[in-house]
């Protein structure tokens, strides 16, 4: 009704917006009088639904104005814009300028390019991996990060569901933030190799201690600390506790860490705040105020703490890179007229020395080579990692049937080409990250080092 009123009406109005060529021709053999066509610029996206979360999209703003939104195209959205040039000058009646009329021109500018840290045909075998995950353990989402640990650049990111960057205004509005800066998740158990991490650089932990509460559940309070399996191992060493990932032996390295020392060191690697990516919306996860015994006991063992997925990955990294937290980038460089500024890497900080980041790596490698996952690990390479597993909180109590299942290394060991983190919501096949997010991080693994042309550490 709204159509045919304007096109009955004498007055000039604008019928619609972002036409295509297709639908142009078809309604020109109309032939309706009166009717004519403006051409204006629209942003393009050949690889449609690829790396979308990153690249965000342009729309129109309340005064009709293209604007970017989300992703590079907000976070950048001035330096991609450009600058409209005019020029204004006074005329007589006939159209002449005026020798003594005002004059004033604007040169205009095209918008800067941006080059991107990101990979294409990484970021393609990620999201093709992480769609065949989804499908094959019936999980509801999923994320993929893939970072470079020296410098902290973004080799792909990529999360789904997800949704067209020129056909956005038909997708659901909840799928344009990207869930890898925007959205908080319980860790679960990969937030172990950072408490430990922490106690190793404080000196309070040694490879050759030995847990004396690891006998049974452990009372604090009225909560009871159990391991996930009912298992239980008097006398696990710090080695023993990461492989077979054990919740009361995490409650004995957070004592000796001190629950103030805890807090200070979560948020030394950066948990507080945000990490400072170059996308739009990102966000920080809430943080404790104030922390009981309990409180610390389960956030010893990833429970009981919010985080987003670059924070952990970004964190992590510093395991991989010697203990230096980066920020996080996905623009390499920006360039425009003539000139090129390179973004260099940022070290935060130093929050853990490199002796302590070694001897964490070593229990890493051991959780792969002897951990639940341990059928999942590539033959010839040496991996770091650590799986996750978190119960999902649903109106104040966890859902035991909902889990986060993820998983988080890097690889090579010794001499780290990427540092990766995996994560799937709601799997239904199992709900282990044993079972589910690690062996996705291995079949991606297993592509990059041949995409990197990383040999073998050894023979099989």
């Amino acid at each position: 009704k709204d159509m045919l009123r304007k096109l009955e009406s004498r007055s000039w109005s604008i019928l619609t917006n972002n036409l295509t060529i297709t639908e142009k021709k078809l309604i020109e053999k109309l032939n309706i009088a009166g009717l004519s066509f403006e051409e204006s610029f629209a942003r393009s996206y050949p690889e449609a639904s690829l790396s979308a979360h990153i690249l965000g999209f342009v729309g129109k703003d309340e005064t009709g104005v293209q604007i970017g939104y989300f992703g590079l195209e907000g976070y950048y959205n001035r330096e991609l814009s450009g600058r409209v040039g005019f020029e204004k000058e006074e005329k007589d009646a006939v159209g002449n300028p005026l020798l003594i009329g005002k004059f004033r021109r604007l040169t205009g500018r095209d918008g800067r390019d941006l080059t991107l840290h990101l990979e294409r045909g990484v970021q393609y075998l990620v999201e093709a991996e992480l769609k065949d995950a989804l499908i094959r353990y019936g999980a509801s989402a999923g994320e993929v990060i893939v970072m470079d640990p020296t410098t902290g650049g973004i080799l792909a990111m990529a999360s789904l569901p997800n949704y067209q960057g020129d056909r956005f205004i038909y997708s659901d509005t909840s799928l344009y933030k990207n869930p890898s800066i925007a959205n908080t998740y319980e860790p679960g158990s990969t937030f172990k190799v950072l408490v430990i991490a922490s106690a190793f650089n404080e000196g309070v932990l040694d490879e050759s201690d030995r847990c004396d509460i690891c006998a049974g559940p452990l009372g604090i309070d009225k909560y009871h600390i159990k391991t996930w399996n009912g298992v239980y191992r008097p006398g696990a060493t710090p080695e023993d506790i990461i492989v077979h990932s054990d919740n009361t032996g995490m409650v004995w390295i957070q004592r000796k860490l001190g629950g103030e020392r805890l807090v200070d060191y979560i948020k030394r690697f950066g948990f507080d705040s945000k990490t400072g990516i170059d996308l739009q919306e990102e966000v920080a996860p809430p943080f404790r105020s104030r922390w009981s015994e309990v409180d610390f006991a389960t956030a010893s063992f990833g429970q009981g703490i919010a985080v987003t997925s670059i924070q952990m990955i970004r964190a992590v990294a510093a395991i991989a890179n010697g203990g230096k937290l980066l920020e996080p980038h996905i623009v390499k460089s920006v360039s425009g007229d003539g000139t090129e500024v390179t973004i260099s890497p940022k070290i935060v900080s130093q929050v853990i020395s490199p002796e302590a980041a070694l001897r964490t790596k070593k229990l890493m490698i051991a959780s792969v080579d002897r951990g639940e996952a341990q059928w999942t690990k590539l033959k010839g390479y040496r991996v770091a990692g650590k799986t996750g597993t978190a119960q999902i909180a649903v109106d104040g109590h966890y859902d035991q049937e909902k889990t986060i299942a993820s998983y988080v290394g890097f690889a090579p060991a010794d001499n780290p080409r990427f540092v990766m983190l995996v994560k799937l919501k709601e799997p239904t096949s199992s709900p282990w990250g044993s079972e589910t997010a690690a062996p996705l991080f291995f079949r991606i693994a297993k592509k990059l080092l041949l995409h990197y042309n990383i040999l073998p550490d050894f023979k099989p």
